[in-house]
């Protein structure tokens, strides 16, 4: 069963998963009826980052045209252009064991692609959701329902998996921003 968690909430992975080294991590979520006309594309991405909060190379920002981190632990598997259907809209799996000692945290995130020209905003997305899996047994370990009424943030850094010593922990995080992919790419330390 599932541990269900709220925002700012922290739980370990390995520590109570002993053995486990691979994690499927699914992003999802639906949007609401708006009469914009436009596609609603939202994008997952994970930033690897070091003790500082910062990527070491561009490289270790993962997503739809960066699809592996330099090492091969962290593997976006595809970008979701609708959002339409049931259950994860985009998957990064990721390889603990491999993750290079260098990166402390392993951030998700999610964007909304021409979020200002699209005139979209996390407003008009409902029922997002991470969820962390076992991959070998494809069994559900950790679910954050984002339960947040964002209005004009177009960018959420949703969780992240960080150290702790040597196992890996789980914090559900939540945090909107405004300026889409770009204000993200700045905080992570990405030259754009």
């Amino acid at each position: 069963m599932a541990i269900s968690l709220k925002k700012g909430q922290k739980v370990d992975l390995t520590k109570t998963n002993p053995g486990m080294t691979k994690v499927l991590v699914g992003l999802g979520w639906d949007t609401n009826k708006y009469d914009g006309g436009n596609d609603f594309d939202l994008d997952a991405a994970a930033f690897l980052v070091g003790e500082d909060g910062k990527v070491t190379s561009d490289n270790d920002f993962v997503f739809y045209n960066n699809p592996k981190d330099p090492s091969g632990a962290v593997n976006h598997l595809g970008d979701n252009l609708t959002g339409e259907g049931e259950g994860d809209d985009e998957q990064i799996k990721i390889e603990l064991a491999n993750v290079p000692a260098a990166i402390q945290k392993i951030a998700f995130t999610v964007t909304i692609h021409e979020a200002v020209e699209r005139g979209q905003n996390f407003g008009q997305v409902s029922n997002a959701f991470i969820r962390v899996l076992n991959e070998g047994t494809n069994e559900e370990l950790i679910r954050y329902d984002l339960s947040e009424d964002y209005s004009i943030e177009t960018a959420v850094v949703v969780a992240e998996l960080y150290r702790h010593g040597s196992e890996w922990k789980f914090n559900a995080i939540g945090s909107g921003f405004e300026g889409g992919l770009a204000a993200l790419c700045r905080n992570f330390g990405i030259n754009i």
